[in-house]
């Protein structure tokens, strides 16, 4: 029989298109000789005819820019899409921006005179009073009040 009716054959079997079908080439003969799905089925089995693997897209590139994005690499301005809380929600930034400062006014506690001054700061905290810890850390020392 000829081949290109194998291959068809061969395709329908195996649930793919011809183009992935592939003959070996040492047993051309004997694949010309095939008539039936049976014998086309028994081709398969040994191993005579074959599916072609699928082309996959290949991941090296990525990996190889992931790995220069975990050491800090190409996060810059120009690579940033999207507002600034696209990237990291308000909320977030404040919770972690309060948990630092309440941190550091728990680790000051001990220098605080003052009655009261403890719970007034901690409120000053949650009300948005400070930038950053240094600014609680220099209200506590006493530099500006």
């Amino acid at each position: 029989m000829q081949l290109n009716k194998i291959r068809r054959m061969a395709a329908e079997i195996m649930k793919v298109g011809k183009t992935k079908i592939v003959f070996s080439e040492k047993d051309r003969e004997r694949i010309a000789e095939s008539m039936t799905k049976e014998d086309v089925r028994a081709l398969i089995k040994e191993g005579i005819v074959k599916k072609r693997k699928d082309k996959h897209q290949s991941k090296g590139r990525a990996r190889k820019l992931k790995e220069k994005k975990t050491k800090g690499r190409k996060r810059g301005k120009g690579k940033r899409k999207g507002k600034k809380t696209a990237r990291t929600k308000k909320k977030k930034e404040w919770m972690k921006k309060v948990r630092a400062q309440r941190k550091k006014l728990k680790e000051l506690k001990g220098k605080i005179k003052e009655k009261g001054e403890y719970g007034r700061m901690y409120k000053m905290i949650k009300g948005n009073y400070f930038k950053g810890k240094k600014y609680v850390e220099t209200m506590v020392k006493g530099d500006k009040k």
